[in-house]
């Protein structure tokens, strides 16, 4: 599946993906970086989200009816976590097999190579191809789970039973 953002096209693995929602706001989190907009409430579970133009430092965007956030399975320290990332807007989806993946150069570009599978060409455009688990848990989960031990009663209504 691919997004937009600042101009680009990004694309992760749409087995990844577990929905997509519109903007709606986020339940702020002190401590934790500039590019973590808060937390949100998902049926039950208090999902951390992350605003990817902070994360890729581009400029920052006005949130509009095209920006969403898309809900993603990660996989941190051996187990799944649920995350979201704000994109302003949802592409395409193709089907890329590993042989149209071509390795992720050192371009200099704004986004450390660290996040990045790969570039691969469809319609005659270049799409970066994400790492959605390095890309999201990268130095964050540490903090966000920390930061957000007090919402998760509040946000969940039920009892934080979670050791601190």
């Amino acid at each position: 599946m691919t997004f937009l953002l600042g101009g680009e096209e990004y694309g992760v693995d749409i087995l990844r993906v577990q929905e997509i929602r519109g903007w709606g706001g986020a339940t702020a989190i002190s401590n934790t970086p500039d590019y973590v907009l808060g937390v949100i409430n998902l049926r039950g579970i208090v999902v951390p989200i992350v605003d990817l133009r902070k994360r890729f430092k581009l400029s920052e965007a006005n949130f509009d009816a095209a920006t969403v956030i898309v809900v993603v399975n990660v996989v941190y320290e051996g187990s799944e976590r649920v995350m979201g990332a704000v994109v302003d807007g949802v592409s395409d989806v193709y089907n890329f097999s590993g042989d149209d993946i071509s390795g992720a150069p050192d371009l200099g570009i704004k986004i450390s190579t660290e996040v990045v599978k790969g570039f691969a060409m469809a319609d005659d455009k270049m799409i970066i191809i994400l790492d959605i688990d390095k890309l999201i848990t990268l130095g964050l989960l540490d903090n966000v789970e920390i930061s957000s031990a007090g919402f998760i009663e509040e946000l969940s209504g039920e009892p934080d039973n979670t050791e601190k």
